[in-house]
């Protein structure tokens, strides 16, 4: 019989093994440390480290409360990120960057480390528009979501995490270049905002930013959560939430070794459990537990702003991947009665190159890879309809996600604007991100061109970085999975806090929006601090 360890610990207790912890960097408990059985008690648990967890973290251990954070994926510090896409996807990414849809056609990259998408998202920081929340009002009861409501929010994480717009320095070639397209067209373009601090202008965003320039949760809110007493627990997979009478009192957890066998199992029990994984682990996390879905709601509703990288090659060098990764947006369109979609101008390098077109093998390839420093490209980002289903399926996730018929209108449109903002700005000709290799010579070509494309599975090249909606929010518990407040409607003090619970996607870019839901989500809690917490756990 194997002999296990038994461990018994209350969070923040002294207790812990001085083992556990780094020399520097953040205070990680790692679970590859872990062995046995564990059990941990705290007021509140919270599972995953990204926008939405680390947030209520640190607004919840400055009150005072003992908080516990588990995460997924590892702890991988500042120094040892890598410049090297494809080595940043393997190791910091879901699925080693591989998280595709059923049909493979859309590609949803998301952060698998401690402290999640933010650590390898581009900066770009939007607040929800003004006209999703008004939706989300009359559509979903959310009478407390009011643009005025949600300000005080707002201004409270942009000032935490340095949101600023971005100065003359910060936009790069390939953004000068579209907001010269976009002026010539007459079309509205602004500065992006960032969250980050004086940037190195390096363009590697998406592989994690070595300088510690980017204000990710890797560097405010989950260091100042620890500084004020909660814990981090990193390669932790938390299986279970627990209930009992219809009211969460902890989770169930695992550690797995490189062979994939569980080396500790760890019960925590809380007060309080707070779901914040994202929108794909999320729900499943809840299906699993079958828990909250009373609805049917719980995985559907998956929007992800399904996006394409239009390039195009100009006859001056651009060099795609110097200067800020993002610069400037075009949101002429982002109504949806004008589109409903914007445009944002980016950097790319030698592997996202590759990624966005189909450049052919051989002669053509090396062809096309030798023109690389005369690339610039454009993003595209719409607002799709929630059309898609997150579930749990013979022991795997999956991602069913098909553009509908409005959604690929507005697709192509993008695409449209897109090219023409590119042919203003004197591009020579524009690669289409299909599957099949087309190319646009001129902005006479751009309707007969595009009128190739089909709305069908493996057509269009989709990236999404903006997984949202599969665990709406609403104040009808017949349709919708939590309330305004962030609790499920159906367990009392199970709570989640992440971009699933966005009624509808909104358009722009989702981590501040998070953030401001979070900490919103928190300011609920702390309301009710009497009622969920009858003794403080230390």
């Amino acid at each position: 019989m194997t002999q296990h360890n038994k461990i018994s610990v209350s969070v923040n207790s002294t207790e812990k093994a001085s083992s556990h912890f780094r020399a520097k960097g953040l205070n990680v408990v790692e679970g590859r440390t872990l062995n046995g059985d564990v059990r941990l008690r705290a007021n509140v648990v919270i599972v995953g480290s990204g926008a939405g967890g680390s947030v209520v973290a640190y607004e919840l251990a400055r009150q005072g409360l003992s908080v516990l954070v588990l995460e997924a994926g590892p702890y991988v510090p500042s120094e040892k990120f890598s410049e090297d896409f494809t080595q940043s996807l393997e190791h910091l990414y879901a699925d080693a960057g591989a998280q595709t849809n059923k049909e493979g056609d859309l590609l949803v990259l998301q952060g698998a480390c401690v402290g999640g998408s933010t650590v390898v998202n581009a900066c770009a920081a939007f607040r929800t528009p003004d006209f999703i929340l008004r939706d989300w009002q009359e559509k979903f009861g959310l009478v407390g979501l009011s643009p005025e409501s949600m300000l005080p929010y707002f201004e409270r994480v942009e000032k935490h995490l340095s949101v600023e717009e971005n100065g003359e320095h910060e936009i790069a070639k390939h953004s000068q270049l579209a907001r010269q397209g976009a002026n010539k067209l007459g079309w509205s373009v602004k500065p992006l905002k960032r969250n980050i601090r004086d940037c190195a202008l390096t363009g590697h965003c998406l592989s994690g930013c070595k300088t510690d320039r980017k204000q990710s949760m890797l560097v405010t809110y989950l260091p100042w959560a620890l500084a004020s007493g909660a814990s981090l627990y990193s390669d932790v997979m938390v299986t279970r939430v627990k209930a009992t009478d219809g009211r969460a009192n902890g989770v169930i957890a695992e550690v797995r070794n490189a062979d994939g066998a569980v080396q500790a199992n760890i019960e925590v029990s809380a007060d309080l459990v707070v779901v914040a994984a994202g929108a794909i682990q999320s729900p499943l996390l809840l299906q699993k537990s079958e828990l909250a879905n009373s609805s049917d709601q719980v995985g559907r509703n998956f929007a992800c702003h399904p996006s394409l990288f239009v390039a195009a090659r100009y006859p001056m060098p651009v060099h795609p991947w110097r200067g800020a990764l993002v610069g400037v947006y075009i949101d002429e369109f982002m109504l949806p009665e004008k589109g409903g979609f914007i445009l944002e101008a980016g950097g790319l390098g030698a592997v996202e190159l590759c990624l966005v077109t189909e450049p052919g093998t051989g002669a053509p390839f090396v062809d096309y890879m030798r023109d690389a420093k005369h690339y610039s490209g454009i993003v595209t980002l719409i607002h799709d309809h929630n059309v898609g289903r997150i579930s749990w399926q013979d022991g795997e996730k999956r991602i069913d996600y098909a553009l509908a018929d409005e959604d690929f209108e507005s697709m192509l449109a993008a695409l449209a604007a897109a090219a023409r903002v590119h042919f203003a700005a004197g591009a020579e000709k524009v690669f289409v991100p299909s599957t099949q290799s087309l190319q646009i010579n001129s902005e006479a070509e751009i309707d007969q061109v595009l009128a190739e494309l089909r709305n069908a599975p493996q057509v269009l090249r989709m990236v999404s970085y903006h997984p949202q909606g599969t665990c709406r929010m609403g104040a009808d518990p017949a349709n919708s999975v939590v309330s305004e407040g962030g609790e499920c409607h159906d367990v009392a003090g199970l709570y989640v806090a992440d971009a699933s619970l966005f009624p509808t996607s909104i358009i722009v870019n989702p981590q501040v929006t998070v953030y401001a839901m979070a900490s919103r989500i928190a300011d609920q809690i702390l309301a009710r601090r009497d009622e969920y917490f009858s003794e403080m756990t230390g």
